[in-house]
């Protein structure tokens, strides 16, 4: 079977393909990834590694021609994968039509970090419209519940199994992002902090500091979990309204850094574009993402809601274990 877009109007496609084994796999994607090569387009595959090897191995030479991207690594963070996979990719090719595989979501994903691929793949829409790109992004019927398969239908025009395409009766990607709209609980005991001028921020990065070293985090990561507090208490001091709270604590496999105030989070991008050229400020937000595992985003009319957690280490783990149990 050969998917075509060379009957399309080059503008924006976003895709999902729902497929059942390998085999259903790569009987689209690789006459996709062919046609293209063929075409002279360019192809990146961000994808996990197994389906990484399995189309690579399947296109032979051909694979030479296309980026690859671990979508494990470079997209463990759903909020990063607009600003640093795709629109990297489609922004180095902006005079001619693009094609991508975007493979967001598989099966190892959990519950914490679903409501923001959800979310970012309604994102997708709003933040390509007008770009001559095509973004297919495969969904596992056998591994996915029926809820990701139910979004994925809210989060797509576009609707790609076997040999055919319709569109999507129940595309409505809008209605996925407010459902996702969800807060993380604060657990009882977590460390808090006033942060209410902009003088605060030495006080800020040495206390999220002492509960970094606590944790045993090396000088690197130190650096970085000051830098995201730092960031995320500047942006809600310029954007939000009020003082901002700023708490601290572990959930187990994650030091969560929150912080809340009390303005209204009206640009759900934010964060997600890249930087930019010639224009100051504005990267907050995108620097944290990167630094992260995972961001989520609590946008309520009484406040708004950041969290951003940095993966654990084994021996982090048992530290936080021993110290929720004092």
């Amino acid at each position: 079977m050969t998917v075509t877009e060379t009957d399309a109007t080059r503008e924006f496609s976003h895709p999902a393909l729902f497929y059942d084994g390998d085999d259903e796999y790569l009987a689209v994607l690789v006459p996709f990834i062919r046609e293209g090569l063929a075409l002279g387009e360019p192809v990146a595959v961000a994808v996990p590694d197994a389906n990484l090897r399995l189309l690579r191995a399947a296109l032979g030479d051909s694979a030479a021609e296309v980026t690859w991207i671990d979508m494990e690594q470079a997209g463990r963070n759903p909020g990063r994968i607009i600003a640093t996979v795709l629109r990297v990719f489609a922004d180095e090719h902006p005079d001619t039509h693009v094609r991508i595989i975007g493979e967001p979501i598989w099966a190892g994903r959990t519950e914490l970090e679903y409501p923001a691929c959800a979310q970012h793949e309604a994102l997708i829409n709003p933040a390509f419209a007008g770009r001559d790109v095509t973004i297919v992004c495969p969904y596992d019927l056998a591994a996915l519940g029926a809820e990701v398969i139910a979004d994925a239908h809210a989060t797509h025009p576009t609707l790609w199994q076997g040999d055919h395409r319709t569109a999507s009766p129940d595309y409505d990607p809008d209605t996925v992002i407010e459902r996702h709209n969800r807060p993380i609980p604060t657990p009882q005991g977590a460390a808090e902090l006033t942060v209410a001028e902009f003088s605060d921020m030495g006080t800020a990065r040495r206390w999220a500091a002492e509960h970094g070293k606590r944790l045993g985090f090396d000088d690197a990561r130190l650096g970085d979990l000051e830098l995201i507090v730092t960031e995320l208490a500047t942006n809600s001091l310029c954007h939000g309204k009020g003082p901002s709270t700023v708490r601290l604590w572990t959930d187990g496999d994650h030091l969560v850094c929150e912080v809340h105030d009390f303005g209204r989070f009206d640009d759900a991008l934010a964060g997600r574009r890249p930087p930019r050229a010639g224009v100051i400020g504005g990267r907050g937000l995108l620097l944290v993402h990167r630094l992260c595992e995972l961001v989520r985003t609590h946008a309520a009319p009484d406040g708004t809601t950041q969290y951003a957690m940095m993966a654990l280490t084994p021996a982090q783990r048992s530290v936080a274990h021993r110290l929720l149990a004092q």
